[in-house]
């Protein structure tokens, strides 16, 4: 299963737009937050399903704060990360991913792309597809592989 992996687009499409063109096919996408009122518009965008949750800049939007989901048998933790304070570090969500018992804990915020492997507990952080603030601002995402045996593969890529 190819899944891709995005977040904060700010109301910003194009370079998303760019990417779901370059990385067809794939199976699932994930919206890790800061849509502001666009989940409709990005669910549009592609034929596979969808899963987006509540950044701190999407107000009064339905979208769940977090989500947990099955991925080919990893327990996958998504959530924005701001109620995590992740721009201060990945402590807090660490804890809280492992007492959920995920395998995966995906999230945004921060602008910055990281991979982080720890302690049986994958973090995954795609940066910003529209606003990078990490050295470089290359706009980030992740593509992500898994398969029907649980075992994941994962890559940030750069526009």
């Amino acid at each position: 299963m190819k899944i891709l992996i995005v977040s904060d687009t700010h109301k910003s499409h194009r370079n998303l737009e760019r990417v779901i063109e370059m990385e067809k096919p794939f199976d699932l996408l994930i919206h890790l937050g800061d849509v502001e009122g666009a989940d409709d518009y990005i669910e549009a965008l592609v034929d596979c399903p969808v899963h987006i949750v509540r950044g701190n800049n999407d107000f009064f939007s339905d979208l769940p704060a977090e989500k947990e989901i099955m991925i080919d048998g990893n327990h996958v933790f998504l959530t924005h990360g701001h109620y995590y304070y992740v721009s201060m570090g990945e402590e807090r969500i660490r804890k809280e991913a492992k007492g959920r018992g995920a395998d995966v804990v995906m999230y945004g915020h921060t602008h910055m792309p990281s991979i982080t492997e720890e302690n049986n507990l994958i973090m995954l952080n795609p940066g910003s597809i529209a606003y990078p603030r990490q050295q470089g601002r290359h706009p980030s995402y992740i593509v992500m592989d898994t398969d029907e045996k649980g075992q994941t593969g994962f890559e940030i890529r750069y526009l």
